[in-house]
């Protein structure tokens, strides 16, 4: 009988807590339900954004290949403007970036490989500043490339330390600096990453140096 007694107590005591709980537990799974759905709905909405920003980007790449770049132009800035938090908005402005340059804007040019090396995530911010320094070595502009790789910090850029360092003898080479670019081409050779292209310039270097007067 106390068994039973004390099973019925249980059961009062049970309905008591229900009675001043239910509100706040009720409560509480409609809005477990309403953060899964936000959550489930706002990861739909990322997804559709870069399914768009995709598509965007790849009429981009097709109006740049076919010349036609008034249209490549605006289809980046809808890219930056509306899809600025994805990945492709950084496509777009590299794209953009090499638009300016066929353009002989270099100003312009110049400015979105800027604006991508403070902002971009890692990896792209190496290959805007190694375009960047590119397109310095293009224009004569070799002590402001050399800066830029100088200010590289090698702890950080692991694979992509033999693009730096082939950018960095091609400055050199401009400058007439051979030791220098020698230098700079074989820490290249020597990283395991480096073209075929490296070796070739590192050879016509040598052969140079052999038959100069």
């Amino acid at each position: 009988m106390a068994i039973y007694d004390t099973e019925e107590e249980q059961l009062e005591q049970l309905k008591k807590w229900w009675a001043s709980n239910n509100t706040a537990l009720i409560a509480g799974v409609f809005g477990a339900i309403i953060l899964v759905a936000s959550f489930n709905a706002w990861q739909g909405y990322k997804l559709e954004q870069r399914s768009q920003a995709s598509d965007l980007y790849q009429n981009l790449l097709d109006a740049s290949a076919s010349g036609n770049l008034e249209s490549a132009e605006t289809l980046a800035g809808k890219l930056s403007s509306q899809y600025d938090t994805t990945v492709y908005s950084h496509y777009a402005a590299l794209e953009l970036a090499k638009i300016k340059v066929t353009k002989g804007d270099i100003d312009a040019a110049k400015a979105i490989f800027e604006k991508e090396i403070r902002n971009a995530d890692i990896e792209l911010q190496h290959l805007s500043r190694l375009r960047l320094i590119q397109l310095l070595l293009e224009t004569k502009q070799y002590e402001q490339g050399l800066k830029l790789i100088a200010e590289v910090d090698p702890s950080k850029a692991e694979g992509f330390s033999a693009n730096y360092d082939e950018l960095q003898g091609d400055l050199y080479l401009g400058l007439e600096r051979y030791d220098e670019a020698r230098n700079a081409y074989q820490s290249a050779i020597r990283s395991g990453q480096a073209t075929p292209l490296v070796q070739f310039k590192l050879d016509d270097l040598t052969t140079s140096a052999l038959i100069k007067p």
